[in-house]
């Protein structure tokens, strides 16, 4: 990955494969569940993940936008921005729905994207202008275009009911985006403010857009951003309909304070 030259897709997919392999693998032995950061949610296994995902990364000489230990190398050409554990809560409960999240970002555009589900071995990929896939397969999003006939994802949770037929809450923004772009969710709605980080949806956008689903952060901001400190609002959905609905019942929520 060192050098002037943007390396190709194909050795993006690969890089953003070994790491989340390292991290798989640094996972499979670890006991010690108990969270070492309260005021950040952080556990000792995301330590552990983080470790194993910046052995990677490190080697390849790219640059690093990591939830747990911040940003490195900002002025290489080529960033990943990485969650080493997506839903390490779940994970410290055997809840199977935690990942690994890694977006390759060339040149501040997202091109390659890699979130794989640490529980079962489920694998989401997606190349900028390629489209998306599940464990090798093409995916695509649901057709529904109404929030009172839809299934809905929830990050957080709002103080009222806004208008789905049913919705679920995951835990996992990466993979609950990713259930978006396959059809599985038909949209995704977080009723947080501002309390995502990029690494947190920066793949699960990608393997959404690719897939022919619709994200973007609730108050129309770029979510594409390499700031650790900065903070988004994503909202998905299968079709540009019910993503404007979603939208639009998000901004009747009050600000919190």
């Amino acid at each position: 990955m060192r050098g002037v030259d943007a390396p190709s897709d194909d050795a993006l997919l690969a890089l953003l494969g070994e790491v989340a392999g390292a991290v798989s693998e640094a996972l499979a032995g670890v006991t010690d569940w108990s969270m070492v950061d309260p005021s950040r949610g952080q556990y000792a296994a995301d330590l552990v993940a983080d470790a194993a995902a910046l052995g990677v990364l490190d080697a390849a000489g790219v640059g690093v936008v990591s939830e747990e230990s911040g940003r490195r190398r900002p002025e290489q050409r080529v960033t990943v921005v990485v969650d080493p554990l997506d839903g390490s809560t779940n994970a410290s409960r055997g809840v199977p729905w935690f990942a690994t999240s890694l977006c390759a970002v060339v040149d501040e555009v997202a091109r390659a994207a890699v979130v794989v589900n640490l529980a079962n071995g489920r694998r989401y990929e997606a190349v900028a202008g390629a489209g998306a896939t599940c464990d090798g397969v093409a995916i695509g999003p649901s057709p529904a275009t109404r929030l009172g006939r839809s299934f809905v994802g929830l990050s957080g949770y709002p103080a009222r009911y806004l208008g789905w037929k049913q919705y679920r809450a995951f835990g996992a923004a990466a993979l609950d985006l990713c259930a978006v772009a396959d059809g599985t969710l038909d949209g995704y709605l977080d009723c947080s403010w501002n309390a995502h980080g990029v690494w947190d949806y920066a793949a699960g956008a990608l393997v959404c857009s690719e897939a022919g689903a619709v994200v973007a952060d609730a108050t129309g901001r770029d979510l594409l951003i390499l700031d650790p400190t900065d903070r988004r609002t994503p909202v998905a959905a299968g079709t540009p309909e019910l993503h404007a609905e979603l939208v639009a019942v998000r901004a009747t929520l009050p600000e919190p304070g």
